[in-house]
């Protein structure tokens, strides 16, 4: 299963974490799926969510009010979810579910996860051989991976996305 990420998408995820850098943040994505892939029109960050560094959590009844209005919106629908792993201290932030994330994982939805770091050097984006994408942005360092369940497995999906390609630093 492949994902693929709008522009739109892209940029909510990559200004959330930005925005709350240091804490992890947590949003919605939006769209649909094909048989083989996802499709990530939009994402929609928590604004409410309780942030730590090492965990998020969303307001559960501010996500039932989004929920109720989601089917007024004919196309799209919410396919998953994506959060922050970011840098605390020295160590590094990595696009890699923890215990808890997996637990909070649900069959049939795709899951996008940003470790974001500290800018040591400028490197243009990427695609990555091993699914993820890549690069730099000012201050930081990102590397997004994506999960989804096939049956009871989880699987690591890989990522495409064009718009993130033709960013420069």
């Amino acid at each position: 299963m492949k994902v693929f990420i709008s522009e739109a998408a892209f940029m909510g995820i990559i200004l959330s974490s930005i925005e709350v850098y240091k804490k992890e943040c947590l949003g919605l994505l939006l769209g649909y799926r094909l048989e083989d892939r996802f499709i990530v029109e939009y994402s929609v960050a928590y604004q409410s969510a309780k942030r730590k560094t090492n965990g998020v959590s969303p307001n559960h009844i501010r996500h039932s009010r989004i929920e109720s209005i989601l089917p007024k919106f004919d196309r799209l629908q919410i396919i998953g979810d994506f959060h922050s792993h970011p840098q605390y201290g020295s160590l590094k932030g990595v696009p890699r579910p923890s215990p808890t994330d997996i637990s909070d994982m649900k069959a049939g939805n795709v899951y996008l996860i940003v470790a974001i770091n500290d800018n040591r050097r400028s490197v243009r984006w990427q695609e990555n051989k091993d699914g993820t994408i890549s690069g730099t942005l000012n201050d930081f360092h990102f590397k997004i991976s994506a999960y989804h369940f096939e049956g009871n497995r989880l699987r690591k999906s890989p990522i495409k996305c064009p718009f993130c390609l033709a960013l420069s630093n």
